[in-house]
């Protein structure tokens, strides 16, 4: 027997306008119950694994969606309080948040507007809840895979009393199972996707096929490495490939080179963008970022200097979320790149993974205080 006692006050009212109008859309659930498009999905997802569903045929697909695929997982922090000592107990406190480049690169795009729906492999445990809590607001979490054969990622760092790294663990083996067969059953979701953002968690053999899906549906697709070791999941051609966004060690350890001038700088922006990639950007920390497209557009972007240093975490991924929101607007390379490097800095002087002011009027803000 259902008892309405189990959900909470917005299921209550998002299953109560179900019930008024079973064909009901999901932007029109949302602007009646006054939250988000991608809590909305959430929710409808949570009404269906609770048994008040029985389907989501209500729903009308009326908008794309940015899909992405890869990691989210926790990110744990451990501080010694002392000097470590192994073999034995140490005094220390901890820390953690909600990672993982796809999800944070998702979260950012959420909270300037777009639509966005994460694809990723979990495990049914606190782990995952937590993401999912903390995610619901800004992306459509239904597309995920849970298993009880799988723990969530997960990335702890053990920082000695100085705050250097003494040991990082990740434990990311769910992402192995980001298969191929498991995007197949994507498909319908892939094929009303406005782009395609994949992080090189996933296996190259998924790449692959994400890669070969976009061409051939000409869909627009964005990579994102998510470290040098990683780099390896690249798909084995390259052509077709709307953006790569990538850094200096990450390209050095594809073309086995060092960069250590602009010019091996901007002959490996080209080498890229030789192998058939449209729109191509090589981070470089501090030094700024090179970018170039198949149009011949090459661009050197300083950084931005700042005293307020907080938390350089999660600034990679909201650099490469405001260049999407950029591009899917139709902004140059240039004012892309100019909004990435402010949301990357503003990112640093936050505490937080993602910061939670971020809007699009807020964005607009900033880059207006940075042209003053």
């Amino acid at each position: 027997m259902l008892n309405s006692e189990q959900l909470n006050e917005n299921e209550k009212k998002v299953l109560d306008q179900i019930k008024n109008d079973p064909y009901i859309s999901q932007q029109e659930l949302a602007d009646v119950v006054k939250l988000s498009r991608s809590a909305i999905a959430n929710i409808t997802s949570s009404l269906i694994d609770k048994g008040f569903l029985l389907g989501k045929a209500y729903v009308v697909n009326e908008c794309e969606q940015i899909v992405c695929i890869g990691g989210a997982n926790v990110d744990r922090k451990i501080y010694s309080k002392e000097a470590i000592q192994l073999h034995t107990s140490n005094p220390a406190n901890s820390s953690q948040s909600v990672g993982g480049v796809a999800r944070n690169i998702g979260e950012n795009l959420g909270r300037l507007g777009w639509d966005v729906s994460m694809v990723t492999v979990a495990g049914r445990d606190s782990d995952f809840d937590l993401i999912k809590r903390q995610s619901a607001g800004f992306m459509d979490f239904s597309h995920v895979e849970q298993s009880d054969q799988v723990t969530t990622g997960s990335y702890t760092a053990v920082l000695d009393e100085t705050g250097n790294l003494l040991v990082a663990l990740a434990d990311m083996d769910a992402y192995l199972h980001l298969k191929p067969e498991l995007l197949v059953q994507k498909e319908k979701l892939l094929q009303n996707a406005k782009c395609i953002i994949a992080d090189l968690n996933c296996p190259q053999s998924s790449l692959d096929y994400l890669l070969h899906f976009a061409n051939k549906h000409q869909k627009p697709m964005i990579l994102i490495p998510v470290s040098s070791p990683k780099i390896k999941h690249l798909p084995e051609k390259l052509n077709g490939l709307t953006w790569l966004i990538t850094n200096c060690d990450e390209s050095e350890t594809y073309f086995s080179r060092t960069i250590s001038s602009n010019e091996d700088w901007e002959q490996v922006v080209q080498s890229w963008l030789k192998l058939g990639i449209e729109n191509v950007i090589v981070t470089k920390g501090t030094d700024g970022v090179m970018a170039g497209n198949k149009e011949g557009e090459l661009i050197y972007q300083p950084t931005l200097s700042t005293s307020n240093v907080v938390d350089v975490t999660g600034a990679g991924d909201a650099f490469c979320a405001a260049v999407i929101d950029a591009w899917l607007e139709n902004r140059s390379l240039s004012e892309s790149l100019k909004q990435a490097t402010i949301n990357a800095v503003k990112t640093i002087e936050s505490k937080y993974t993602v910061r939670p002011e971020l809007t699009k009027n807020q964005l607009i803000k900033d880059m207006e205080e940075m042209n003053r």
